[in-house]
């Protein structure tokens, strides 16, 4: 068995464990430059505000109806994640955190351990989500089933129906049967948009009649393989297991980071500052996992909402490492220089930019050459092994001040942002590239000065 622990709306619930006060109250977070609407209370739900509303399009109806508006605040949410996680992995055999606020847990063969003294697996989830709220403040719901996509069907319907007491654990057949009754195709995990449309025109409703075609007919219409994998996962066959590391995380084969901007920006050295920003988070993360990377990606988009500008809106450019895989970010910073000059419109004004590294493998697995490559083109070779020592040990030592310190405590030159004209060098320089975030709430748990005082 599988289990789904999900966070009720989970950026609200951060924001009214530190600030009780908004308990009953409509609440809502935007995204980063308070874009958009991205974590809901139940309250702001009744409203009809769906997810991902433009913030200027019902701000009057939040105004209204006297919602607390917040700013993400990212270092309180990962924060209060990493609690969460934690209470969960002291209790199962085997955690893979999904994202921020999911996990799945390992319950195979729990039932034998807990049947009959301490209860059935539904008994285990109810336990799990009153120990996650006692010590965290966070509300969750669980969903167990035979499979992943079950679970996370059931964790759905735990959400939408109170008299499921956040818990649905679908133990037989019947159950199973009756929850893909309730479930829309384009609601099961896997099914995008198009899909659904083409599922629906076919006369497939339901998760029910999605579970009832033949393996032959989810890999000619579903996408192959994948496709026939999701329906025998629906009938409860199990096809995907848990991908865990050894903290419990999954490692990604693809890390990427990348912002809209609180103002358009024009200046190449800014944007290339707002590059050098995201490379330098995307390759502590690479690093964290031990990992190093052979591919990658810089991109840049102007506002395609804006009268005057004219497509493509977005460029991009990729390379793959013409040295080898790297986790050094002084390394990559070069390559991303090059890449942006090579993509850089002079005169354009740009409001996000992003990286992507792709390629991921341990360091040490060697380089694959370009079987391909023309015989007079230069050959890159990797660095002098002593070298690359002393890099990662720099790259090592910088995480590792990050994290005592603060993140930022350490930063490449090129990331950080010029003196404004009355701003003294270094003395709280505001990012050219930094989002809005008038709403953001003070880092409860990760700044001192940010501590609640009891009295």
């Amino acid at each position: 068995m599988f289990g789904l622990v999900d966070a009720n709306n989970f950026y609200v619930s951060c924001e009214r464990v530190f600030q009780p006060r908004y308990e009953k109250r409509p609440v809502v977070v935007l995204s980063s430059n308070d874009g958009n609407v991205v974590s809901r209370s139940a309250e702001v739900k009744a409203l009809g505000v769906p997810m991902g509303a433009p913030y200027f399009e019902v701000r009057e109806l939040l105004r209204a109806n006297y919602t607390a508006v917040f700013s993400s605040n990212y270092a309180l949410y990962g924060s209060m994640s990493a609690r969460v996680m934690y209470c969960l992995a002291q209790r199962v055999p085997a955690m893979e955190i999904y994202s921020i606020d999911e996990a799945f847990l390992d319950l195979h063969g729990l039932e034998r351990h807990l049947t009959p003294y301490l209860g059935r697996l539904d008994d285990l989830a109810q336990t799990l989500r009153t120990d996650v709220k006692r010590r965290t403040g966070i509300p969750t719901c669980v969903g167990v089933a035979p499979t992943k996509t079950l679970a996370k069907l059931a964790n759905r319907l735990a959400k939408k129906r109170p008299d499921l007491d956040g818990v649905l654990y679908l133990d037989s057949a019947e159950r199973r049967a009756w929850a893909l009754k309730q479930v829309a195709v384009g609601d099961v995990w896997g099914i995008g948009r198009q899909y659904a449309q083409k599922l629906t025109a076919a006369g497939i409703d339901s998760a029910a009649d999605l579970a009832r075609v033949s393996d032959a007919w989810a890999r000619k219409y579903l996408g192959g393989v994948m496709g026939a994998r999701l329906v025998q996962e629906l009938q409860g066959r199990p096809c995907a297991g848990l991908h865990p590391s050894e903290d419990g995380t999954l490692s990604r084969q693809s890390l990427s980071c990348s912002r809209t901007f609180g103002r358009p920006l024009s200046a190449f050295s800014d944007v290339l500052a707002a590059v050098a920003a995201f490379l330098s988070r995307t390759a502590e993360k690479l690093r964290a996992q031990g990992d190093s990377t052979h591919v990658l990606t810089v991109y840049i988009s102007k506002n395609r909402f804006a009268a005057d500008v004219l497509p493509p809106f977005s460029r991009s450019a990729t390379l793959t490492l013409p040295a080898g895989p790297t986790a050094d970010t002084t390394v990559l910073l070069g390559y991303a220089r090059a890449l942006l000059s090579r993509i850089w419109e002079p005169g354009t004004a740009y409001h996000k930019a992003g990286v992507v590294l792709d390629g991921l493998e341990p360091p040490g697995t060697g380089q694959q050459l370009d079987l391909f490559a023309p015989a007079t083109a230069p050959l890159v070779l990797p660095q002098k092994p002593a070298l690359v020592t002393r890099r990662l040990g720099l790259m090592a030592s910088i995480d590792a001040l990050n994290e005592r310190f603060g993140r930022g405590t350490v930063r490449v030159a090129t990331a950080v942002p010029a003196p404004g004209p009355f701003t003294p060098a270094g003395r709280g320089n505001r990012p050219p590239w930094e989002g809005k975030a008038h709403w953001r709430s003070p880092a409860f748990t990760t700044r001192l000065e940010d501590l609640l005082l009891v009295n």
